[in-house]
């Protein structure tokens, strides 16, 4: 199959967005209805920069665009059909994805790792913010190493994802009403 002949499935969230709504679940659950050679478009009102390296642990290359102020659009294909990013019009070239990334070139000094702790206070942030810091945090974590999030309020559609990405996590309700979350990266 090429790209002409590849269903095109696009969402915009920039409404949500701009309601400062949480997308992450509606983006899930979209990307759970794609096939193989589907091509994912996604409007948002900024880089969705965290969701590129969390649709990459999924096995998908990511491309995105600014065509406005707060428009940018991201097009999300299987990495097996990455070249077909290439094949699209781009703003430029500092908005491709790179072929490999840092986390990619940290494998070999795996043997050599001593297990970190990122902290983030996520506490007084608008969503999606609190979600995307922490799959971003996670993103470049390694194998063992410890995310420590304190939100205003039990996290729960990044509960769900956690369950789905495997990663063993406990949840710390505070007495103000907060939450103090513990993510073991899988």
């Amino acid at each position: 199959m090429n790209r002409n002949e590849a269903k095109i499935v696009e969402l915009d969230v920039r409404d949500q967005l701009r309601k400062k709504l949480e997308p992450f679940q509606l983006i899930m659950d979209t990307v759970k209805t794609l096939e193989a050679d589907d091509i994912f478009v996604l409007h948002a009102t900024f880089k969705p920069t965290p969701l590129l390296g969390f649709l990459k642990m999924r096995g998908y290359a990511g491309k995105s665009q600014q065509k406005d102020k707060e428009h940018w659009i991201t097009t999300f294909v299987s990495k097996k059909n990455k070249h077909w990013l290439d094949e699209q019009p781009t703003a430029g070239k500092e908005d491709a994805m790179p072929a490999s990334t840092s986390s990619d070139q940290t494998l070999s000094a795996e043997a050599d790792h001593q297990p970190k702790v990122i902290e983030l206070d996520n506490r007084g942030l608008e969503p999606p913010q609190p979600m995307m810091r922490t799959l971003a945090a996670l993103d470049r974590s390694r194998p063992g190493d410890r995310v420590l999030i304190h939100n205003d309020r039990v996290p729960v559609f990044l509960i769900e994802e956690l369950n789905g990405m495997g990663c063993p996590f406990t949840v710390e309700e505070q007495p103000d009403g907060s939450a103090k979350v513990t993510i073991t990266k899988a």
